[in-house]
């Protein structure tokens, strides 16, 4: 293991959190959380990308992150303060942005941020292109990803599973039939 001297803007840290759905490894970069992803869930950062990060719980953001989940997964914890940069494209990092401004205890669907995202950008695009976007989004939870369902409020699509899904949802009080 490497040791935390600087941050630079080329280092990327990392670190395991155990939460009720088990580990998850977050990563930050330049003070900013980059990624918060359920151990080996789909789109979880290569070996590769794992070998040229440096591993650490002492990175400052990650004692607070840790912190913050332990009082969401308590239902205390509603929004979060934390910087957060992930990287995408264009278009996800405005699907992500239409995204995170989805609230606590709310949900939404693929066809109103695909809605959403023409207004505001005046390119049409469709919910299935959302879809993709949403998919690959980077930070669970922080970008509520899990709070997105199927236009007729079906539970579909989620990069950690189904079941964390369902027990996000049901932890923000949204009954899921």
């Amino acid at each position: 293991m490497r040791s935390l001297k600087r941050d630079t803007m080329h280092n990327t840290y990392t670190c395991l959190i155990n939460t009720p759905l088990g580990k998850m490894r977050a990563a930050a970069k330049k003070g900013a959380i980059i990624g918060l992803w359920f151990e080996n869930q789909k789109y979880y950062p290569s070996v590769n990308e794992l070998r040229e990060w440096i591993e650490t719980e002492k990175y400052g953001i990650f004692r607070s992150l840790k912190i913050w989940l332990g009082e969401y997964f308590a239902g205390k914890k509603k929004r979060h303060n934390f910087p957060l940069a992930p990287e995408g494209t264009p278009f996800q990092l405005k699907i992500w942005d239409i995204l995170s401004q989805t609230e606590y205890g709310t949900i939404t669907n693929y066809g109103k941020i695909a809605k959403t995202f023409t207004f505001t950008t005046m390119f049409k695009t469709t919910p299935r292109v959302v879809g993709g976007a949403v998919r690959r989004n980077p930070i669970s939870i922080l970008i509520p990803c899990h709070r997105v369902l199927g236009a007729n409020k079906s539970l579909i699509g989620y990069a950690g599973g189904l079941d964390k899904k369902q027990f996000l949802l049901e932890l923000e009080g949204i009954k899921i039939d």
